[in-house]
């Protein structure tokens, strides 16, 4: 649907709409992601919202080995092939390597660059020599200023079509720290800026062999970006979040959605 794909990098660059990143932290199965995807769709539609599906085929940092990591790369893109088309909506997926940019490339709307993994130089240039979008999350050890060193790769690369996210900033013992002012430096590089609110209430190996979270800080947090010109939030999300198989610490429940996203279009007015 090369269509979806013009269309969406039109509708993000322009800055005009809230764009909304949401989906489970990994592919737990196909029924869960459609039943997801079907629901937002429906949602941000009625609400003039930009809507972009999320979800990973591979979860390659988990703090545990013995963690669910997802159905891997193959079977992934199938799943995220399927709700592109049946759902018609685009999809974002993370990319940890460069041959799984060029594989990945071929299915999804935007490609994703883990934040510990956004200075390795030959994955943002693989990743935008697909010609898909690139979303380059901060890395937690990054100030935003140094986000710009990143972006000059990526142009480097011939990558034109970016977003920056912003997801928090680590100092170590299990806890990351959000600074507002990052979201008006990261939007000074010329590209739209996320912000991922619920990363950014992660605590990173909180719960010894798994991160825990704060999840009700998430909607806090969102709203402060909204206000502080974020172009759009990123949001993992579940029916049952206590039952999700990666993050359920720190995912928005589904059926809180609508409303959190209805309050960030009226901040958003308010502070236009």
């Amino acid at each position: 649907m090369p269509r979806l794909h013009a269309q969406l990098w039109k509708e993000l660059s322009s800055r005009r709409r809230l764009a909304v990143i949401a989906g489970p932290c990994v592919i737990e199965n196909e029924a869960l992601c459609l039943r997801i995807a079907r629901s937002l769709a429906k949602t941000c539609r009625e609400l003039g919202v930009t809507y972009v599906f999320k979800a990973s085929y591979d979860k390659a940092n988990r703090t545990s080995a013995k963690s669910f990591r997802g159905p891997g790369l193959e079977d992934g893109l199938k799943i995220l092939a399927r709700i592109r088309a049946e759902v018609g909506v685009p999809v974002l997926t993370d990319v940890h390597t460069e041959c799984q940019a060029m594989s990945a490339g071929e299915v999804v709307d935007i490609l994703q660059i883990p934040a510990f993994l956004c200075r390795q130089t030959d994955l943002i240039h693989a990743a935008v020599c697909t010609g898909r979008i690139v979303n380059v999350k901060k890395g937690q050890f990054l100030s935003p200023q140094e986000m710009g060193q990143v972006v000059l790769k990526a142009a480097q690369g011939g990558g034109n079509r970016l977003l920056l996210t912003e997801r928090g900033t680590t100092f170590g013992y299990n806890n990351l720290v959000v600074d507002m002012r990052s979201i008006p430096i990261l939007r000074n590089f010329g590209f739209p800026v996320i912000f991922d609110a619920t990363h950014s209430v992660q605590l990173p190996g909180g719960s010894g062999d798994k991160s825990a979270g704060q999840r009700e800080f998430a909607p806090v947090l969102a709203k402060c970006a909204v206000a502080a010109g974020a172009d759009g939030v990123f949001i993992e999300t579940h029916p049952d979040p206590d039952k999700a198989l990666s993050d359920g610490p720190n995912m928005v429940p589904l059926a809180d959605l609508p409303k959190l996203i209805k309050t960030l279009l009226k901040v958003r007015e308010a502070v236009r």
